[in-house]
């Protein structure tokens, strides 16, 4: 039995069915757990939340002399769900769209808060504890909104994720952009939601490789290469034994190391034997990881990454999808330096309707006077403007290390 109780109510025993708030309000990992922890106790006590609901089926339930104070008889608590689907069947969220700023601030406290969560999840699962799909789908949830609210922020920052924390922020960046290219391929929330769970859990198998193969900065031998390649199926196995895990999920953690050609792995799949999910699970994990830093290499600039997997999309990627992902996230993603025809340099910081080769840009160098000018803002959509892309560049070359800041307005974050 479900029931609704004050903070002030809980009890070590009882088992928290879900937290009534934001998952971003609360200290917790998770939404529901069972209150066996007196730290716990003593943490949700100083939080924000008043209220909480508990399951009595689960764990402890209130004192007979609270029971008037609980607000909330079985009669009373189905019809506040029933009301409550009720009302979410009638319409969709309407999320408003912010600017890169605002949704930047928000989204590194979404990654920060979303890194831990995995983190803790898998490492769970590394322990032999079964993934249930209740915990991930908050994390899931937030990384859909705030890519609904401006969908490069997030996954920008998710982009720039330390090497030593590469798994996790993998996980958290690949389930940003299996939402953004769901919804460029038009599918539905439900759709959209599986595609951004099954992004979040496609590398779960990686936990059962030991830590000096992961993390080795150097040449893999063939025996530990093959451990690598091992990772789906050993995934798939923890997945099975997982709670409420969708098929989507299982088959994209299987599937998306299948290439159309039939060179993948680990059935050597092609064609249209490979899923919807799969395919666009392979185009978004190839992106995140080869514009990541990684133990053993650095990553590629966004631009330059699009233009080597479009030389590998014949054999390697469903030519459809990586067309859609690339108009999800743009010919020059967020945060890619660019030179202008001025002879200037500046970073991309929005995409814009009307072309993939017109999106805003902050513009903040001048090459001829090879010093940093005043910050200007070019919408290169705009008939106004007379300015155009000529390429995107290193910013090694010209020794900028602040274009995280530049695009966002926030300072570097390390994960």
């Amino acid at each position: 039995m479900l029931i609704r109780i004050q903070v002030k109510q809980l009890r070590l025993g009882m088992h928290v069915h879900e937290l009534c708030g934001s998952w971003m309000d609360h200290p917790f990992w998770r939404g529901a757990f069972t209150l066996d922890d007196p730290k716990d106790l003593k943490t949700l006590l100083a939080t924000g939340i008043k209220e909480v609901w508990i399951d009595t089926a689960k764990g402890l339930g209130i004192a007979v002399d609270e029971e008037g104070d609980a607000g909330a008889s079985e009669q009373a608590v189905a019809e506040e769900i029933e009301a409550t689907l009720a009302q979410a069947d009638k319409s969709a969220p309407i999320v408003e769209r912010v600017n890169i700023a605002q949704e930047a601030a928000r989204a590194v406290k979404i990654c920060a808060k979303s890194k831990q969560a995995v983190s803790s999840m898998f490492h769970e699962a590394r322990m032999g504890k079964a993934l249930d799909a209740e915990d991930a789908l908050p994390i899931v949830e937030e990384i859909s909104t705030s890519v609904m609210r401006n969908p490069g922020a997030l996954i920008s920052l998710a982009r720039l994720k330390d090497k030593d924390d590469y798994t996790y922020m993998h996980s958290v960046a690949v389930c940003a952009l299996m939402v953004s290219l769901s919804r460029q391929l038009g599918l539905d929330e439900q759709q959209t939601r599986m595609a951004g769970l099954a992004g979040l859990l496609h590398d779960v198998g990686k936990m059962m490789i030991p830590l000096g193969i992961l993390n080795k900065p150097g040449k893999l031998t063939d025996a530990e290469f093959m451990t690598v390649r091992d990772h789906p199926s050993q995934g798939h196995k923890m997945l099975l034994e997982g709670k409420g895990i969708s098929e989507v999920a299982l088959d994209v953690c299987l599937h998306h190391h299948e290439k159309v050609d039939g060179s993948g792995y680990p059935e050597k799949l092609s064609g249209e034997q490979i899923s919807l999910y799969a395919k666009m699970g392979a185009v978004c994990d190839v992106y995140d990881a080869i514009t990541s830093n990684r133990p053993y290499k650095s990553g590629w600039e966004p631009a330059e990454s699009l233009r080597k997997m479009a030389e590998w999309s014949s054999g390697h990627f469903d030519l459809r999808i990586f067309q859609a992902f690339v108009k999800s996230i743009g010919i020059y993603p967020i945060g890619s330096l660019v030179k202008l025809e001025s002879n200037r340099l500046g970073v991309i910081i929005e995409q814009t309707e009307k072309s993939l080769l017109t999106p805003v840009v902050k513009v903040f160098f001048s090459i001829k006077s090879n010093a940093r000018i005043a910050p200007e803002i070019l919408d290169l959509s705009k008939p106004s403007s007379k300015d155009k892309i000529v390429s995107h560049e290193d910013p090694a070359k010209w020794d900028i290390h602040d274009l995280q800041e530049l695009w966002s307005d926030m300072p570097a974050t390390p994960w």
